[in-house]
């Protein structure tokens, strides 16, 4: 098993590219909100962000997105490892985060 740490900025963000003659079974991806929580104003330091499964060759679009403009408050960690996801050659998985960037991924994964 391998994982990929990465900061999420406010453009695309690629965690990861499956190299030549290789598939991936994603296991889990994480992101989490590193903005230290603020009880007197919950709303500071929230962000939100896309995440996309890209097919290699294809662009970052709306018909590849699987979450879109999710809203992670300060200091909380968002899970997506219910479902599996193999991907082929050159397909990515691609993050876009909103001002302010402070959102940072984990991506596990198998080589399969």
């Amino acid at each position: 098993m391998a994982i990929v740490n990465v900061a999420i900025a406010n453009t695309d963000t690629t965690l990861v590219t499956v190299p030549a003659n290789t598939r991936y079974a994603i296991t889990t991806i994480m992101v989490c909100n590193a903005w230290t929580p603020n009880p007197a104003d919950p709303a500071e330091g929230q962000t939100s962000f896309d995440m996309h499964f890209v097919k290699s060759g294809d662009p970052r679009s709306n018909t590849n997105i699987v979450i879109k403009s999710l809203v992670l408050p300060a200091g909380e960690t968002f899970t997506f490892d219910s479902e599996k996801v193999i991907l082929e050659t050159g397909d990515k998985v691609v993050l876009v985060g909103v001002a302010p960037a402070n959102l940072s991924a984990t991506l596990s994964y198998l080589e399969v």
